[in-house]
Order: C-alpha cells, then sequence, then structure tokens
C-alpha cells in the first residue's frame, strides 16, 4: 500500500470561516448507493444515545424524533445505539433494546414514520462489553464481560465471570446476528455494528483490553477474528443487498489518544481482513474530521480506511461546530457554527463518501434543506439547554 502524498502543512485548528462559506454544497447532495440502500444525498444522522426509552422500549416520541431528521432532508440515519438480546450487552434501562416483542415493535414504528418523511434507517447493534458495571440494568445480575476481563482502562472488571469462554463469544456473536436478521424483517434498510470507542467489538481489537493467548487474541490480525466474526454471521443472516456497516474508532470514551494502530501499515491490517469478512461501508470515527491520522498526510482516519479497504467510508467529528461534545459539556458553552469548506473539499478529492452529522442536526432538524438551499445563515444552534427535551 503507497503512503499518500506527504503535505508541508498540516492544520491542526480548527475551521473557522463563516457559517455562510458553505463552499460547493452541492457535493453533499449527490445520490450514494451501497447494495439495496439508495440514498438521495450524502448526509448522516450520527449515532447519539438518548436514554429516551422507558424499559427499553422505543415509543411515539422516538419515532417523531427521527422522523423529524427525515423530512429535514438527512438521507440516512443511524439510530443511538441499541443493546442486542445478550444479558450483559447493556448498562442502562432507558436505552433501547433491539430484541424482544414490545421494542422491536417500537422500532418498526420508527422505521414506518422514517421512510412515511422520505428517509432511510439503520440501526446501530451495541454491546458495551465491560464498560458496563456491576448491577446495572436491564439485567442487573448479568457479569460484564469482554475478552479478557480488563476495562477499557486496563483495570480487572473483579468478577471471574468476565472472561468470555469460547461458547459466551458464540452467544454474543449469535445475539449481533439475531439482532440483524430482525432489523431486516422490520423493514430497516441496514445495520450498523458498534465497533468503536472502546465497547466490546473495540475491546478485542485493542491490544490494550484483549490479552488472550487463544485464536481471538494475539497480533493484530488475530485480534481481528471475532469483529470479522460477528460480521460474517450477521452477512449471513441479512439478504446480500441489505449493507453492513462497521464503526470503528482509534480513541476509547476514556482514552482520546488511544490507537488501534500507529500507522498505516498496522492499520491495514486490521482492516482488511474485516473488509473480506463482508463490511460494506465503513464509519470512521474521530472527534475533528479536520485533522490529519497519521504523520506525513492530511488524510484524516475516513480517507485513510477508505484508501486502504476501497469501501465506502463515512467520516463524522464536529461538522459544521467548532469545538467537540466533551469540551462544549465541561464548558457550559454553546458552541459556534462554521462553515463546511473543509469538508467539501476533502469530498471533492473523494476522501470519502458519506458525512455523519452529529450536534448540528440535535440543533436543527433541516440543517440538510439549509445547507442545500444555501441559507446557513438560519441554522438554529445545538445547545446543551436543548438536549434535555430533544425531539
Amino acid at each position: 500500500m503507497p503512503d499518500a502524498t506527504p503535505t508541508t502543512a498540516i492544520s491542526r485548528a480548527t475551521p473557522t470561516e463563516s457559517p455562510a462559506s458553505a463552499g460547493d454544497a452541492s457535493l453533499l447532495f449527490r445520490p450514494f448507493e451501497a447494495g439495496a440502500l439508495k440514498l438521495p444525498n450524502r448526509i448522516v444522522m450520527a449515532p447519539m444515545t438518548r436514554n429516551f426509552s422507558p424499559g427499553g422500549v422505543p415509543g411515539q416520541d422516538v419515532a417523531t424524533y427521527y422522523a423529524r431528521r427525515a423530512a429535514g432532508g438527512t438521507g440516512l440515519i443511524i439510530t443511538e445505539g441499541t443493546y442486542v438480546g445478550h444479558a450483559s450487552a447493556g448498562e442502562h434501562g432507558d436505552v433501547p433494546l433491539f430484541h424482544g416483542e414490545a421494542p422491536l415493535a417500537g422500532w418498526r414504528r420508527v422505521v414506518e414514520d422514517v421512510h412515511a418523511a422520505g428517509g432511510r434507517i439503520a440501526p446501530q447493534l451495541w454491546h458495551v462489553g465491560t464498560v458496563r458495571k456491576a448491577g446495572q440494568p436491564p439485567v442487573a445480575e448479568a457479569p460484564s464481560v469482554g475478552p479478557s476481563g480488563l476495562t477499557p482502562k486496563g483495570i480487572p472488571t473483579g468478577d471471574e465471570r468476565s472472561i468470555l469462554d469460547l461458547a459466551g463469544i458464540d452467544a454474543v456473536i449469535g445475539a449481533f446476528a439475531a439482532a440483524a436478521a430482525d432489523a431486516e424483517r422490520i423493514g430497516f434498510d441496514g445495520v450498523e455494528l458498534h465497533g468503536a470507542h472502546g465497547y466490546l467489538i473495540d475491546q478485542f481489537l485493542w491490544s490494550k483490553t484483549n490479552r488472550r493467548t487463544d485464536e481471538y487474541g494475539g497480533d493484530p490480525v488475530a485480534r481481528t477474528r471475532f469483529a470479522a466474526d460477528v460480521v460474517k454471521a450477521v452477512r449471513e443472516a441479512v439478504s446480500p443487498s441489505l449493507p453492513v456497516i462497521l464503526r470503528m474508532s482509534q480513541w476509547k470514551i476514556d482514552n482520546y489518544d488511544a490507537r488501534l494502530a500507529a500507522t498505516p501499515q498496522e492499520l491495514e491490517r486490521i482492516l482488511v481482513p474485516l473488509a473480506e469478512a463482508g463490511v460494506d461501508v465503513f464509519h470512521a470515527s474521530t472527534r475533528r474530521y479536520w485533522l490529519p491520522e497519521f504523520e506525513g498526510s492530511d488524510l484524516n482516519l475516513a480517507g485513510w480506511v477508505k484508501k486502504i479497504t476501497g469501501r465506502p467510508v463515512i467520516t463524522v467529528g464536529s461538522v459544521g461546530l467548532d469545538s467537540g461534545f466533551v469540551s462544549t459539556y465541561l464548558s457550559g458553552k454553546t458552541p459556534s457554527p462554521t462553515g463546511i469548506t473543509p469538508l467539501l473539499e476533502r469530498l471533492t478529492r473523494e476522501e470519502f463518501d458519506l458525512v455523519a452529522i452529529g450536534r448540528s442536526l440535535l440543533g436543527d432538524p433541516e440543517w440538510p434543506t439549509k445547507t442545500r438551499d444555501g441559507r446557513a445563515e438560519d441554522i438554529m444552534p445545538f445547545s446543551l439547554e436543548a438536549m434535555a427535551t430533544l425531539t
């Protein structure tokens, strides 16, 4: 794999152009296809946890929330993380489940309302692994499980049940496959597997949390086996034309400096087995899309993933805003909107294919339509105060 052309000036600063300087926004509104998924534009709603589903059941308010973003012009909605049908998958009673009669009936309603609004939607299927603490819902007595019984901070959970044996691994893989099959059955347009941010799939990929000596641990390629087996099982459980998306990241919830790979060559060893397993689209999660991933190139993580795998890639990270979520939360300041010219420049170079929008879509469900129509000055800003009552 050849290196990208080095650049002499790599900017790590926040883009500061005016919100009105949108560049050629028509680039965002070209159609996109992946298998049976046909999108009118390149805008994706990023998955964002809400805790608005009491008992794990998404209600009409959840359907309305997503349908508003579809009506506002978002091409593809990826839902908040949803717990697969494994007792240890979750850590909160108000995060939606993706198994059981009542939760799936709620999700069917969400799909129907999003489709009626002209959108497409995929659930994010999630297992939190050893991020979960003992006694947390939805199944309080379930252990926290992972590849080696270590939390993403490298601390033992203290529960001897926390190391997944081979039967336990098979059970988790089966839960992901069953959830994917249910997603297709109730009308979703694709599925996303949450393999980022230090949760279970990522725990197998990362050397700090995967210390196994069997076939699921060892060198970077061996550590991909669990993720690849999940992808293969999901791929077999759904139609060949239903796209399977994998969200991945370098950083973890408690460690923004963490790295799965220190070089493009190391990243290649991780990504190629996952692409071969059946990933149709990669979702490369970063906190700021404009930051280069490796020295000597201005490619962001999504750019490197596309270069290595040749698969379509979603980029994400503070699009349209001047600060990350955590810094916003800690400071209490409302982030300022920015233009998207640097994003469009990268899209012109085909560094990535799709763009996930998070907080900007929370602030204004019509962000896509207003951006398309050159009405950037009319976009409503995101604010922390609005998060408590988001609809």
